[in-house]
């Protein structure tokens, strides 16, 4: 299935409620498409919320071994990770990084895991670099 600009939404209106693997699976992929970084971190917060409904079993039909092997990539990503930085909201990346960091136990030690872990520990440069944010200093 292609999903052109602008079908996110209806994509996401086929999905019911309480099929969480699905929709997890389909924001991931959705906050990619996105050209608006607030749609982006916006789908990527709905793949995480998923996330933690999710089971081994419901994503062994998309060839995802293990559910919390997805999170730490969720967290980066996606997705989440980096769109709080690109915002300018570090205290919000610092917290995915470390959700993200604190889950590299489930991460399969194959060339996916690798790449996890590389971008993790790239955004973890990124916020050594990056000034405080609004949220961590509301008189700016």
């Amino acid at each position: 299935m292609v999903i052109e600009t602008g079908d996110e939404a209806t994509c996401w209106d086929r999905t019911s409620e309480g099929d969480h693997a699905q929709r997890c699976v389909l924001a991931h992929y959705l906050a990619d498409l996105e050209s608006d970084l607030a749609a982006e971190v916006g789908w990527d917060q709905h793949a995480l919320a998923s996330v933690a409904h999710v089971s081994d079993a419901d994503l062994a039909p998309v060839g995802i071994p293990a559910a919390a092997g997805l999170a730490p990539s969720l967290h980066l990503n996606v997705n989440l990770g980096n769109g709080y930085l690109r915002q300018g909201r570090t205290t919000q990346a610092r917290d995915q990084l470390n959700a993200g960091l604190a889950a590299l136990s489930a991460l399969p030690t194959d060339g996916y895991g690798a790449m996890i872990c590389r971008g993790l520990t790239g955004l973890q440069e990124r916020l050594t670099t990056s000034p405080p944010d609004a949220y961590d200093n509301p008189s700016h």
